[in-house]
């Protein structure tokens, strides 16, 4: 295998630097090109094909008379006659209608680009139809159109691939040394065309031109590429790719080839790889990686290292903004809802590191997107694991109304004088397993979209999950779950024509349902029950009402039985030119709510399949795990205390509650799995400095010891108020806050003490 030449690393290094300076000192040159002819033979650079590289040696050449003073090269010839092909000022035309799918489309070809003319065409087709525009390829390259008895129909460009890629060296698993010397055999698809909507057009083409691509590599080149690296941006899913078997590997920094400045110049893009030969790994030399790594739910969040995995790999644009970003997270978690400053081990380094981040400027990579990004990949690795998937979508106002002068707030209400109330809105997308153990934040949006309003969150929320369920294989079924406001035809449309993710939603219109003379409620509450189903329900204290809060009973815990039943409906379409949407209903009601209460009854709407009485019932307990984004919300209200952050603008404070967000997530986690796996290793979750303390402070109030997480997790809770007496509930969130927060503070004296006491010992034999 040859490997290809390392022009700019091996004409950069001293002695060779001296050997062309002597070259160009005693021989004389008409043009740059006889120099890099000259050069060529001298280093013996050449393709697979024996041919000089003169293209890559005078790109080199010239980055040497730039920073050296002894070499200089004969003066830049003009441009070459007739030059680069032009764009046709007439542009390219269909001949009619385009067929609705790729199979009727007549005499389809697929021509590469070999003349003037057909350069021509490609540019023209590029320059105006390509969102991109033209670009200036690197490398070898192949550029290809697509023609019918329709006219063209697309074009196609492949080039240099790019010289690093985070994700895409993970992927391979190859080293620097082998990414230089056989970069080669990745080559870039930079441009791809596909006119007019003829379904499953895009996949075909591509198909066949990968078919064809590497023997005409071999023409052109002498040699074949193994792999195919493309970009797709934020917001497209890729199905093109995808239905052409490229394999998205993860994403980019978001900046583009020619970005030297750091700046947010091309945004985050996914990366989609294909291969060409199937054992490219063996011709290589590198090692098998898992291309969809998996993690267990509680996998690598003990304080030791929770922070660093979860926002270690942030792509902020400079390493040490997320080095300074895993320290501030790990030190915000150990008293959640506290300033930083508070905590004993933030130094003053430490403090203004972490203000730093947060205030940087508008423009620069440190969005909440970015910080989030990290945990978003993360926690599609616990996805993986999982059978089923709920991903909740909700909203919540942010309330800053106590900071006016915080800029880009937004109004989220008015009182009773008709005041603005000033805030954010969160628009947030929890992902949790079956049993509502939660597996990760999947999304942070904040305000209301500039198209569509507050429906538009809904849509672009599912859409999301959507991008994420691309990342699963289809053993992993993903529903997303929502409440009332999700109750709405368009997004039910949205469901229909995307169709890898279900729905799940409480329906709040009562409809007239289509060709069928009935309304929704009545005829999903017709008819005697199908079966029968115990929910139970959480018990509320009573709360006087408040600013912006409704005043609320007080309500018992309690074990509710409620009758069941499910029909087909269809509903009608709001939007002109749609199709009804036709959708599974399960009605929930309770059968005899206790005196002075309020029966529990709700409509369900979903795309699952409902044909028996066990999985209406299964429908039901999905709904039931949509509170556990309620409870997401007062833990990063309550716990995190997001709406007392003072930072002085909205971009300030997103960025702050990512963060939280995460350590919210955590903090939920830590609770629930104490009660659902309360016999993994306490380890799991606590350092061997808490974990010490734990077990001297179980052993002086006679507790027990935290023999494992369950155990931990309980004296966690003690430490936080918990006496677990015998009609206790087990430990909430708030409980699990403030015992973490105490358990904190309690380690260090712990640490400091058992430090103390060994010192003294050892002071004591000397």
């Amino acid at each position: 295998m040859r490997a290809q030449s390392q022009i700019q690393r091996t004409l950069g290094e001293a002695a060779a630097i001296e050997r062309v300076a002597a070259i160009l000192s005693r021989e004389q040159f008409d043009s740059r090109g006889a120099v890099g002819r000259r050069v060529c033979a001298e280093f013996d650079f050449r393709d697979h094909r024996g041919r000089p590289q003169l293209a890559g040696c005078l790109k080199a050449l010239r980055s040497l008379e730039q920073s050296q003073e002894r070499i200089v090269l004969p003066a830049a010839a003009g441009p070459r006659p007739g030059g680069e092909a032009a764009p046709l000022a007439a542009g390219v035309a269909l001949a009619g209608t385009l067929p609705e799918r790729y199979e009727q489309v007549q005499g389809l070809v697929i021509e590469a680009v070999s003349d003037r003319a057909g350069r021509a065409v490609w540019n023209t087709l590029i320059a105006n139809e390509h969102r991109q525009g033209l670009t200036t390829f690197a490398g070898a390259q192949m550029r290809y159109l697509v023609g019918s008895a329709h006219g063209w129909l697309g074009a196609l460009g492949f080039a240099a691939a790019a010289l690093r890629l985070a994700a895409r060296e993970r992927w391979m698993g190859w080293s620097d040394a082998q990414r230089r010397q056989h970069l080669d055999l990745v080559v870039g698809l930079s441009r791809f065309l596909i006119r007019g909507g003829c379904a499953n057009l895009a996949s075909h083409v591509l198909g066949q031109v990968l078919r064809r691509l590497p023997q005409d590599f071999r023409q052109r080149y002498g040699y074949s590429p193994w792999l195919v690296e493309t970009f797709c941006e934020a917001g497209q899913a890729g199905t093109s790719l995808r239905a052409a078997n490229f394999v998205r590997i993860g994403t980019t920094a978001g900046r583009g080839r020619q970005d030297r400045a750091k700046l947010r110049a091309a945004g985050v893009k996914s990366i989609y790889m294909y291969e060409l030969r199937r054992d490219w790994r063996r011709r290589l030399g590198v090692p098998w990686v898992d291309p969809a790594p998996r993690l267990e739910a509680g996998a690598g969040l003990d304080a030791a290292h929770w922070a660093q995995n979860e926002f270690g790999g942030a792509q902020l644009g400079d390493k040490r903004l997320t080095a300074r970003l895993v320290r501030s997270a790990a030190l915000l978690a150990e008293y959640p809802g506290r300033a930083l400053s508070a905590n004993v081990r933030s130094d003053a380094a430490a403090v203004d590191g972490y203000y730093r981040l947060i205030e940087q400027p508008e423009q620069t990579e440190v969005t909440a997107e970015s910080i989030l990004a990290a945990h978003r990949e993360r926690s599609i690795q616990r996805l993986r694991g999982q059978r089923t998937v709920l991903c909740i979508q909700d909203g919540s106002d942010l309330n800053f109304a106590t900071r006016p002068g915080c800029e880009g707030l937004e109004v989220i209400g008015r009182n009773q004088t008709r005041s603005k109330t000033l805030g954010l809105h969160l628009h947030l997308t929890l992902a949790v397993n079956e049993k509502g153990l939660p597996l990760g934040v999947l999304r942070c949006a904040f305000g209301t979209p500039a198209q569509g309003g507050k429906s538009r969150r809904w849509i672009d929320g599912y859409r999301d999950i959507g991008a994420v369920a691309q990342e699963l294989t289809r053993k992993t079924r993903v529903i997303a779950v929502m409440d009332r406001e999700g109750d709405f035809f368009e997004l039910f449309d949205a469901q229909r024509q995307a169709g890898r993710v279900e729905i799940l939603v409480r329906a709040q219109h009562d409809r007239k349902l289509e060709g069928q003379g009935d309304k929704l409620f009545a005829k999903l509450a017709g008819g005697p029950p199908d079966g029968q189903i115990e929910v139970e329900i959480a018990g509320l204290t009573e709360r006087p009402k408040a600013s912006r809060k409704p005043a609320r009973a007080a309500r018992v815990k309690r074990l509710a039985a409620c009758e069941l039943r499910y029909r087909r409906v269809r509903l009608p379409a709001t939007r002109k030119g749609a199709e009804p949407v036709e959708l599974a209903g399960v009605h929930v009601v309770e059968s005899a709510a206790p005196e002075g209460e309020q029966p529990v009854q709700w409509y369900l709407l979903t795309s699952l399949p409902v044909g028996t009485a066990e999985a209406a019932a299964e429908i039901v307990r999905h709904y039931l795990q949509r509170w556990r984004v309620e409870d997401f919300f007062r833990v990063l209200k309550s716990g995190c205390r997001v709406e007392h952050l003072a930072f002085r603008s909205a971009d300030r404070l997103q960025r702050a509650i990512a963060i939280n967000s995460v350590i919210a997530w955590r903090i939920m986690l830590m609770t629930l799995l104490g009660r659902e796996v309360p016999e993994c290793e306490a380890g799991l979750m606590f350092s061997d400095h808490e974990l010490g303390f734990l077990s001297d402070y179980g052993a002086k109030f006679g507790l027990g010891g935290p023999a494992n997480l369950g155990a931990a997790v309980q004296l966690v809770a003690h430490l936080g108020g918990y006496r677990n007496r015998k009609h206790d509930p087990d430990p909430g969130h708030q409980i699990m806050w403030h015992g973490y927060s105490t358990l904190t503070s309690a380690t260090l004296g712990h640490q400091v003490a058992m430090e103390s006491v060994h010192r003294r010992a050892l002071e004591g034999q000397t």
